[in-house]
């Protein structure tokens, strides 16, 4: 026991020390993560109660031996008493067993009783894995576990990393290291990565970021801020979400919901838009209608589009009702997808007006949200309900020009009364 080599980083020492039951460690290539996952199944597994076990999961039965069974033999060869590579199973000196598992033979993970267990690449993983049958494996002794990775988008391993840096449930909690965190890494070794590889790479694989806008219809440089102009005209665009069950439903951090998104925008006849603010969020059907109302109360807009069908069609009485209570008369009109992709329409519509700053974004205005869905779009697992709401102005500030010698050059048409 006492030859044991458990020399770890700080970073490791600081996350094993944590009280935490659940543990989520979202760290870069070579940062140390696997060290740390073979320490801890080894001290837990010498700690185990008698009828327990603890396990190592990898996406793969071949990945997880790759990674960790060499690894294990070598920190835990003073107390391990057996080991059998044809089953993947060591056995301490306490009797405890280590199980090396691959999340792509689900049936293996079932009907053991943890004491602690290790899902490592759990980005790369299904979900089931660990809600269906891991979780229920460490119910009767309370085991813990630790979810280590490196960032795939923001799919489920982002959904816990969430969880556990929000603070709000005391048994998770997160972290997040980047590739130097490892201090016996070299930090031109870095550098010079950081040369070769894309941004992408580099920022999901060192930087262990979830935030990659792999696709990057949309730069940040294109982002403009400035103060609302004094000539233009208000348009207000809604891009509703489902009303259903919203309480309930707002409550699961699992769940990548939906939002209503309100964009209210100046138009001027230079052909730019100011936008004042886009307000979103997963209201009831009356407090989207209320929100709606308040919107052209304040703004008194040109025009009020919302995307037409069921949504559409379940919010008009309500918002009807609203109008004739407060007596605003607001012209409604029912915005269309074109019969194109959400992705090419929000393209269609906004691309060009924000790489040529035709799209300013009010300075005072909080737009964390929306940089986060822009520089994202789109990536599976981000919502672009905000952006989707912005594309709709395209449809609403429509300025006719043309004519002839017996009329007008430009010729205003008035979307509120219709005439």
């Amino acid at each position: 026991m006492a030859d044991l080599d458990f020399r770890l980083l700080k970073w490791q020492r600081d996350v094993m020390n944590d009280p935490a039951r659940f543990k989520v460690v979202v760290a870069g290539r070579r940062s140390g993560k696997s060290r740390l996952a073979a320490v801890m199944l080894i001290i837990k597994g010498l700690s185990c109660p008698t009828g327990s076990g603890v396990m190592y999961v990898a996406p793969t039965q071949g990945q997880a031996r790759v990674i960790i069974w060499q690894l294990l033999l070598d920190l835990g060869r003073d107390v391990i008493a057996t080991s059998h590579v044809n089953n993947s199973e060591i056995t301490l000196i306490n009797g405890a067993v280590i199980y090396v598992r691959g999340a792509d033979r689900p049936d293996t993970l079932r009907g053991v009783s943890l004491t602690y267990v290790v899902l490592d690449e759990f980005a790369d993983m299904k979900v089931a894995a660990w809600e269906l049958v891991i979780r229920a494996s460490l119910s009767d002794k309370e085991g813990d576990a630790m979810f280590i990775g490196t960032p795939k988008g923001r799919n489920h391993f982002y959904d816990l990393y969430q969880l556990g840096d929000s603070g709000v449930d005391a048994e998770w909690k997160s972290w997040q290291f980047v590739t130097a965190d490892n201090e016996l890494i070299n930090p031109k070794e870095i550098e010079a990565a950081k040369k070769t590889l894309s941004t992408f790479s580099f920022k999901q694989e060192y930087l262990a970021s979830f935030d990659n806008a792999g696709t990057d219809l949309f730069k940040e440089g294109w982002l403009k801020f400035g103060k609302e102009p004094k000539v233009g005209s208000w348009y207000i665009a809604i891009d509703l979400a489902g009303f259903e069950a919203v309480q309930e439903q707002a409550t699961n951090s699992k769940k990548r919901l939906d939002q209503t998104a309100i964009s209210v925008v100046k138009c001027g006849d230079d052909g730019k838009w100011f936008v004042k603010k886009i307000e979103f969020g997963r209201w009831d059907i009356r407090e989207t209608a209320v929100r709606i109302l308040k919107n052209f109360r304040e703004f008194k807009p040109m025009g009020v589009g919302i995307e037409k069908g069921a949504l559409f069609n379940a919010v008009m009485p309500y918002l009807t009702d609203l109008m004739r209570k407060n007596s605003l008369y607001a012209h409604i009109q029912p915005l269309t997808h074109g019969n194109r992709e959400k992705t090419d329409r929000i393209v269609w519509a906004l691309q060009g007006m924000f790489e040529h700053g035709r799209i300013i974004l009010d300075e005072d205005g909080d737009w964390d949200e929306f940089k986060d869905q822009y520089l994202m779009f789109p990536t599976k697992g981000v919502k672009d309900d905000l952006l989707d709401s912005l594309s709709y102005i395209s449809q609403m500030a429509v300025a006719v020009y043309g004519g002839n010698d017996d009329q007008p050059e430009y010729e205003p048409i008035e979307v509120l009364t219709g005439m």
